[in-house]
């Protein structure tokens, strides 16, 4: 490994947070070299070969478990099931730092035509299917791994502490049982090592490879489902007047609930929308049926807004719900609330991006509807959450197959630039 020039960027920006100079950020720009870059690619041709389901990274978690021991780290395991911890102790006081990478795989069967392409096969809901790192977690943990081996490196000149945290289930628990970020953070992990910020990647199909998206403020929406049932009185549909018509009650009701973002939310402070997935009741032309259920989904990028959705839909499904003399019972499922960055630690890592990358590799990202647990971390402590372009630069990424695609394809060239961005954030965060 290799030091490269160090670079001064200017920024005016003063920060309550332990940073490094409230006018200049030093961007020391180390680079991996050639050998941990192949080590990190062929991590992640393993681990991609080896896919496993959300609080099943058993596999995953002893590879990496192994790698920290062999660094000689503290490594603790099974933290909220399968996940991976463990903490660096530089040789200079300062701040404990968090870098996150999850390593959960999803139940899609592969298609692309890569020599490590996954032939796993797993249970899920009850059915078999295949596995694949479709989201690209694969890469995260292999960065994350190449990060943790240069830092140990770096030991004796860095400033505070790094920790390493290997996340399960970021695609989300199975069945009942919890999992992922919230999880850890439960179970007390950021209580444990008090961190003082986190920092994340996203691999991500719709950039070229190098290219790094970012956002301050909110970056990701948060993601919720709900559930809503229309209980009536079923009867013969040539005599609706003898019951009460769930049907006609739910159509009202998804008519009624377009009107909370387009009239009862401010849609000029940040998007919101709310969409019907399922409807579902009846099984006969000529019958009415007793019962109608509606399920969908809610992406918002306001956690206080969020809350006036809940509130909302509850409100109008059950008013409409009553004019029609039906039943309504509306459960809201919440799911991962809204991924944001700290705009003052988004502004003052830029040059570190910039130098890493190159600043015309570096671009301000739309708000993104998808949703990411990230975001339990970032609502902890100060977070920045960041997008990697891995499309080949010679196709074109807006109609590249997108993230959780069958033929999700990385370009393996980013994962320097990945790895970099990780060790980079630490040293200049902590210098």
């Amino acid at each position: 490994m290799r030091i490269l020039t160090t670079a001064l960027t200017g920024l005016m920006v003063s920060l309550p947070l332990t940073l490094l100079s409230s006018h200049q950020a030093l961007a020391q720009n180390y680079q991996i070299d050639a050998q941990l870059n192949q080590k990190v690619i062929d991590w992640r041709r393993d681990i991609h070969q080896h896919p496993e389901l959300s609080n099943r990274e058993f596999r995953t978690a002893e590879k990496v478990a192994e790698h920290l021991r062999e660094l000689g780290l503290a490594v603790q395991t099974k933290v909220a099931h399968t996940g991976v911890v463990a903490l660096l102790k530089g040789a200079k006081p300062g701040p404990t730092v968090a870098l996150r990478a999850d390593m959960d795989a999803l139940p899609v069967t592969e298609q692309t035509d890569v020599p490590f392409k996954s032939t796993a096969t797993a249970t899920y809901r009850g059915k078999e299917t295949g596995v694949m790192h479709a989201c690209g977690h694969d890469t995260h943990v292999a960065m994350l791994m190449g990060a943790a081996e240069a830092l140990v490196e770096q030991q004796q000149q860095l400033a505070g502490n790094v920790l390493f945290i290997f996340q399960p289930a970021e695609e989300g628990a199975p069945g009942d049982e919890e999992g992922g970020a919230e999880l850890m953070l439960k179970e007390g992990l950021f209580e444990q090592y008090q961190p003082e910020a986190v920092f994340g990647i996203h691999v991500w199909a719709g950039l070229p490879s190098g290219v790094v998206g970012y956002r301050k403020g909110p970056l990701m929406a948060s993601s919720d489902r709900f559930e809503i049932t229309v209980k009536g009185r079923q009867t013969h549909g040539s005599r609706p007047w003898g019951g009460v018509d769930p049907i006609v009650a739910a159509a009202d009701i998804v008519t009624s609930v377009q009107t909370i973002v387009s009239r009862r939310v401010n849609v000029t402070k940040a998007p919101a929308v709310v969409s019907f997935g399922v409807i579902e009741g009846g099984i006969r032309n000529n019958i009415i049926p007793d019962q109608v259920t509606l399920i969908g989904t809610i992406r918002n990028f306001d956690m206080a807004i969020r809350q006036t959705i809940f509130e909302q839909l509850k409100l109008t499904a059950g008013k409409v719900g009553e004019a029609h003399q039906a039943e309504v019972e509306t459960t809201i499922f919440e799911g991962y609330p809204v991924t944001i960055n700290d705009p003052q630690l988004t502004e003052k890592m830029l040059p570190t991006i910039e130098a890493v990358v190159g600043a015309d590799n570096v671009r301000e990202v739309p708000l993104t509807t998808g949703a990411e647990d990230f975001s339990y971390y970032a609502l902890e402590v100060p977070g920045l959450f960041v997008f990697l372009g891995v499309t080949p630069a010679e196709q074109d990424a807006s109609n590249a197959p997108s993230n959780h695609s069958p033929l999700f394809y990385v370009d393996e060239s980013a994962l320097a630039d990945g790895t970099n961005l990780l060790i980079n954030w630490v040293l200049d965060y902590s210098s």
